[in-house]
Parts: C-alpha cells; sequence; structure tokens
C-alpha cells in the first residue's frame, strides 16, 4: 500500500533536513519543488513556474501511490483545503496519508531563514516570513486526527 507524507510549515520549518532523512530511513521518494525549481534555474519565487512545478510534482506522486510507493512532499501546505484534496486523493488511491506539522516559532524561523541566507539560499525577508506566517492556516487536533499514524517512532 502507498503511503503518502505531508510536511507542513513555513520557510526554515526544517521540512528538506526531515524529509531526507525519512526518506532515508523509510524508504521513500521524495519531491521538493524548490530543488527541482533551482535545478532548473528558475527563480523559486515565479509563482507560475512554482505552481506547474507543483502540480507536475502532485501527478507524479499519485501515479507513485497508486504503485504503492512510499511518498513524501514537501511543498509547504499552507492551506488546509490544499492538505485536504490531497488526503481525499491520496485515500482515493488506497494510500495511507500523514500529515508533519512543523510547529516553529517565528523567532527561530527568522534565524535559521537569516543563516540560510547568508549561506547561498533564497533570500527572504522579515517582512515576507511574517506576512507567511499570518496566512499559514496551521492544522489544528481535529484536522491532524483525519490522518494516519506515522510508520516510525
Amino acid at each position: 500500500m502507498g503511503r503518502l507524507i505531508l510536511l507542513c510549515g513555513l520557510p526554515g520549518s526544517g521540512k528538506t533536513t526531515l524529509a531526507r532523512r525519512l526518506a532515508d530511513e523509510l524508504p521513500a521518494v521524495r519531491l521538493c519543488p524548490d530543488e527541482w525549481l533551482t535545478g532548473l534555474d528558475i527563480d523559486l519565487f515565479e509563482t507560475e513556474a512554482r505552481d506547474r512545478m507543483e502540480d507536475l510534482l502532485r501527478q507524479h506522486a499519485y501515479h507513485l501511490l497508486a504503485l504503492g510507493q512510499k511518498v513524501i512532499l514537501e511543498f509547504g501546505f499552507w492551506a488546509r483545503a490544499e492538505r485536504e484534496e490531497l488526503r481525499l486523493r491520496a485515500r482515493a488511491l488506497g494510500a495511507a496519508v500523514e500529515l508533519i506539522y512543523l510547529d516553529v516559532p517565528l523567532a527561530e524561523l527568522w534565524r535559521r531563514v537569516e543563516a540560510r541566507g547568508r549561506e547561498g539560499g533564497a533570500p527572504i525577508s522579515k517582512r515576507s516570513l511574517e506576512r507567511w506566517a499570518q496566512a499559514f492556516q496551521a492544522p489544528d487536533p481535529s484536522e491532524l486526527a483525519l490522518f494516519d499514524e506515522p510508520l516510525r517512532r
């Protein structure tokens, strides 16, 4: 049976670090739009390109799930509606679906993003991070209860 793992959180929350570890441990296929966009030399903040890339990666994930694979998506999943859509689509394919919410305080997010920016990553302003934190729809306990328990403990 396939398994979809959604990593939910803002920039700097640790999605990629966790996804890499889980991909090795489970094993699983890890799909990260930031890495694909960077590999194609496309600006991470080019909305149209990001939307198209995420759609292609979703379609690829659904194909892998139908084949019984484990797939990790590290898109951030800021909106509950997006998480719900993926959960229902994956379940329709017979896959289990996990949601891992990386809840990190804004001050720590900024510290990590600022450090990453000095390492050559995509620059993010503190103001943008604060705006995004306000727009982010954190999963509540009732939403988290809709997802499957993780394979690992």
